[in-house]
């Protein structure tokens, strides 16, 4: 059996029958490449009460842990809820394949995290991503999913590449809308005890840059019914 795993958001968010299914399972591996945890692997081997193993892109991307799952059953943690990123119904649909079974545990994610800041969930449109530009490698593209969400008033989530930094991700989202992105909120840690929820404008957000902790995320905001103003402003 494999098992996908969602971690939630925070350290003690890890569901029952999640540790139900660890205590079954000889081996454990934890998905690091999605987005930065707010909490240390150790901290989650204490509360899991057995040893974790990371494991790369690669390997989740290859037949590695369904040949794992043939031998014995086996655990993929992942932060926030296993069936957000594609690669692993990828990995689900693989097994299939193969004629091994799988079974998923979801968990609270960064998509539903986002109603804390006020702004209403049915009016989200496409989440798009910031990646980290190359030097002779800048895209744009994300952008074009918040035009084309703001065209049908919508909000758009953007989350942003492990490893960039707010500063960078701000300065990349300013440089691909040429100025014409206004207000915009910055989530940090969401779900957690250390969750930062701010508004501002992008001009302001790039002088004087907020301290904030990976996991972030930036949301675009659409025109605001009146009570989403009453929460953000």
């Amino acid at each position: 059996m494999l098992y996908l795993i969602g971690l939630g958001l925070d350290k003690k968010d890890i569901s029952l029958s999640s540790l139900e299914a660890i205590k079954k399972c000889k081996k454990i591996y934890l998905e690091h490449y999605t987005t930065t945890l707010p909490y240390t692997r150790k901290e989650l081997e204490k509360i899991i009460k057995k040893k974790i193993q990371l494991i790369e892109r690669e390997k989740v991307e290859s037949d590695f842990l369904i040949k794992e799952a043939k031998k014995h059953n086996t655990i993929l943690l992942v932060y926030g809820d296993p069936l957000i990123a594609t690669t692993h119904i990828a990995l689900i649909n693989d097994a299939k394949k193969t004629r091994v079974k799988t079974k998923v545990l979801h968990n609270g994610s960064v998509i539903s995290a986002i109603a804390q800041t006020g702004l209403q969930i049915y009016k989200f449109g496409k989440t798009t991503s910031i990646p980290r530009w190359q030097k002779n490698y800048r895209p744009t593209s994300f952008f074009d999913t918040i035009k084309d969400n703001q065209s049908i008033n919508a909000h758009t989530l953007v989350l942003v590449d492990i490893g960039l930094s707010l500063e960078e991700a701000l300065y990349e989202l300013n440089e691909a809308s040429n100025n014409e992105i206004n207000n915009i909120v910055i989530c940090s840690q969401l779900g957690t005890s250390k969750q930062q929820i701010v508004n501002n404008s992008i001009d302001n957000f790039i002088k004087k840059p907020p301290k904030v902790k990976e996991p972030f995320c930036i949301i675009v905001p659409a025109s605001l019914h009146f009570s989403e103003e009453e929460v953000l402003f």
